[in-house]
């Protein structure tokens, strides 16, 4: 069993090997048959400038201070989703208040709300805004979904039982959201990330991935674009990765805790 699965891990990496070297292989040609480093920069030379940023210090400054200002947007966003998608489910008039503004940003164009939210808020705090907005209708419609789809059966059990409003938030709600609500983190940082950095391009952040990328146009360093452009996909896998192997373990514990309580049920019933 143990061999199979390293052949398989093997089998994996070996594929995505071959994926990697296919793509650099027809970059590396397209680079060559262009030949000119400001329209098209060849892999050897974005790799180049990408060791270059790495052993920089300025660099991880610049990249820190990018995630950071994601990051505060993302969790805010994610938390208030959680409350109003609670509030939405146990009163109707949240609901009704707060569909229209979910929709709106839906909706919206993102460019438009960094030049409106530029003019409100200027340019350092607008990145983390933006991620705000772009997490906060993903979080509350999915966490509402596993609260409003919590099965029926285990509220009539709750009522049977006199389960108290704390118990049934923990031991009913929460475990029926919690898919949900992973499935809204794992997909939702990385459009926040995306987001997070046009907003930093378009409004010249100081000491931010975007300004680096902005800079970059204007000066025509294409390998410098490249660079940065590869810095922002490798934070953005390591994140999700993160994300991923988080809500992953949190899913197990509590799949563990449901069979654990499915068990000592059965237990007591044979006794």
């Amino acid at each position: 069993m143990e061999k199979e699965k390293k052949i398989s891990i093997l089998k994996k990496l070996l594929a995505i090997a071959g994926v990697a070297a296919f793509w650099i292989g027809l970059w590396t040609i397209a680079a060559y048959r262009v030949n000119a480093e400001l329209i098209l920069p060849s892999p050897q030379a974005t790799v180049s400038r990408l060791a270059e940023l790495l052993t920089d210090r300025q660099s991880y400054i610049i990249a820190g201070m990018s995630l950071l200002r994601v990051f505060a947007g993302t969790v805010s966003a994610m938390s208030a989703g959680i409350v109003f998608a609670a509030a939405a489910s146990r009163f109707v008039i949240i609901e009704h208040l707060i569909s229209p503004l979910v929709t709106i940003v839906r909706a919206t164009p993102v460019v438009s709300f960094i030049i409106l939210a530029f003019l409100w808020l200027g340019n350092a705090l607008l990145p983390g805004f933006i991620s705000f907005l772009m997490v906060f209708p993903i979080v509350y419609t999915n966490v509402k979904t596993g609260i409003t789809e919590t099965p029926a059966e285990y509220l009539k059990m709750a009522d049977v039982f006199g389960l108290g409003k704390f118990t049934r938030i923990k031991r009913i709600y929460i475990p029926s959201a919690l898919p949900y609500f992973s499935s809204a983190a794992r997909s939702s940082f990385g459009l926040a990330w995306k987001a997070g950095v046009a907003a930093e391009v378009l409004v010249c952040t100081q000491n931010s991935i975007g300004l680096e990328i902005y800079n970059s146009k204007t000066y025509l360093q294409t390998v410098d674009l490249f660079a940065w452009t590869s810095v922002i996909i490798i934070l953005s896998l390591i994140i999700e990765l993160i994300f991923s192997k988080l809500t992953l373990h949190i899913d197990k514990k509590r799949k563990s805790r449901l069979e654990n309580d499915n068990n000592q049920g059965a237990y007591k019933k044979i006794r």
